[in-house]
């Protein structure tokens, strides 16, 4: 299986433009988080739409899985906090957003939810508990913030580290994990970097970088790699790498 992953679009619709020539390519497209910008002067219930409609054309080229990330939010869910309410409206065949796990051959995917307060945050974990009963050989996690105690959550300034996500991933080992959030994560002096380990876990971040092609990673899950192409740099790593 090949599997395309980005995050951080922010309503940059010449990457969505790219997605929709890359989706024919692969098995899946990842998109963990951050699809709309609240900083845009385009208003933030118009992008909703126009990035809907990217979803449903990508759904009927390929399977695709979006999570929401702190961007996303707009409006409050029955227990009063923020969620992507857009988002999950969503029905595309073939598209797969917060709250939702499916497999695909011997691969389950886990899409998990921007989580605004402890009323979500138990949500996401009961989500992965249920999920981790009869998991299949490799399970794979999309949720837009990197864990605490991996580079991944590093800005160059300062640290941002999801506790919980750590915590999970402690208590689940999900072979994958495809996060976003911290742009800049790759690109750290001294230390950056769009991959790392967490016990057994592979977690990644590909980043957010200015150019006509968005930073991205293709995992092959046959091949045991995964290939980053950050617009002025790529990597390659195995993924049966100790």
């Amino acid at each position: 299986m090949r599997i395309l992953v980005v995050s951080d679009l922010h309503y940059r619709l010449p990457h969505y433009d790219w997605l929709l020539e890359a989706a024919d390519t692969v098995d899946a497209v990842v998109i963990a988080g951050d699809l709309a910008d609240v900083v845009s002067p385009v208003p933030h219930e118009v992008q909703t739409v126009v990035i809907s409609r990217y979803l449903g054309r990508l759904a009927e080229r390929t399977t695709v899985l979006a999570a929401s990330g702190n961007h996303d939010l707009d409006g409050p869910a029955h227990h009063g906090e923020q969620v992507a309410r857009w988002l999950r409206k969503l029905t595309h065949d073939g598209l797969h957003v917060d709250g939702s796990s499916i497999d695909i051959g011997d691969t389950r995917f886990t899409v998990c939810p921007w989580w605004d307060g402890p009323i979500t945050r138990e949500e996401v974990g009961i989500q992965l508990a249920a999920a981790a009963q009869d998991r299949p050989a490799r399970w794979v996690w999309i949720y837009h913030a990197p864990p605490a105690g991996t580079p991944l959550c590093h800005d160059g300034r300062r640290t941002f580290p999801d506790v919980e996500l750590a915590e999970w991933i402690g208590q689940h080992r999900p072979d994958l994990v495809f996060c976003g959030h911290i742009h800049q994560a790759p690109w750290v002096e001294g230390g950056g970097t769009w991959h790392a380990r967490l016990g057994e876990t592979w977690v990644f971040n590909a980043g957010k970088q200015i150019g006509k092609v968005p930073p991205h990673i293709t995992l092959d899950t046959e091949a045991a790699t995964a290939d980053w192409f950050g617009v002025f740099s790529s990597e390659k790593v195995s993924l049966d790498a100790q």
